[in-house]
């Protein structure tokens, strides 16, 4: 049985000009309201979905149909009803069963991305990415995770990218900042800086020059 309150702040109506984006986020934001409501552990409504998530991705053919346009709604519930209503919990059920009366089990995957971050955001955790020419070493990592503990003053959640092209060194991105400390950056702002200088040393003869000729 579904509960009505529950299937109300999930199904609320929205106007058609709300982004793909926007729209995930909306869902994302009622999934944990309502685990919140509940008593339901943030942490445990979100493990549940996952497992769900991953779901999908070792059962292709099974996401092919709750993705499919051809599909429709109801038939979508009935194969939801017959595989996992008695294996989900009421809340991710009830979830569930609101996405696919709307259509919008395509979502699951966007929705779920926002519920991480904002499970990540009650539990002070900072998603950073670091570019590195090589791939990073436990070491080093361990040394990299520590010193943003204490520069950005949370937990790091750190997903590690190589690109031979820096030389050395790295590149670390929390959000929308980049810190950039490559080899290639620095060999980059030399450069200029050995352009700025030519530039301005020619303009400074030039200066004379036109000086002199004026005398």
């Amino acid at each position: 049985m579904v509960d009505t309150a529950q299937d109300s702040r999930f199904a609320a109506e929205y106007s058609a000009d709300v982004s793909v984006e926007k729209l995930a986020e909306i869902y994302a934001e009622a999934f944990i309201g309502a685990a919140d409501e509940k008593g339901i552990s943030a942490a445990d409504a979100v493990e549940e979905y996952e497992s769900f998530v991953e779901l999908l991705k070792i059962q292709p053919k099974f996401a092919e149909v709750l993705f499919s346009e051809m599909v429709s709604p109801d038939e979508k519930l009935t194969l939801l009803e017959k595989t996992i209503s008695s294996k989900a919990s009421p809340l991710f059920w009830s979830f569930l069963q609101t996405l696919a009366r709307r259509n919008r089990l395509v979502l699951l995957r966007l929705v779920f991305r926002q519920v991480q971050i904002t499970l990540n955001e009650r539990q002070n955790k900072i998603p950073v990415v670091i570019t590195t020419a090589a791939e990073l070493d436990n070491e080093l990592l361990q040394s990299l995770t520590e010193k943003l503990r204490a520069v950005i003053g949370g937990e790091p959640i750190i997903s590690s990218t190589v690109n031979p092209d820096l030389l050395s060194g790295l590149v670390v991105r929390v959000g929308d900042t980049v810190f950039d400390a490559s080899i290639l950056t620095q060999l980059k702002n030399v450069r200029q800086q050995m352009i700025d200088r030519s530039a301005y040393e020619i303009q400074c003869r030039r200066n004379i020059f036109c000086n002199t000729e004026g005398n």
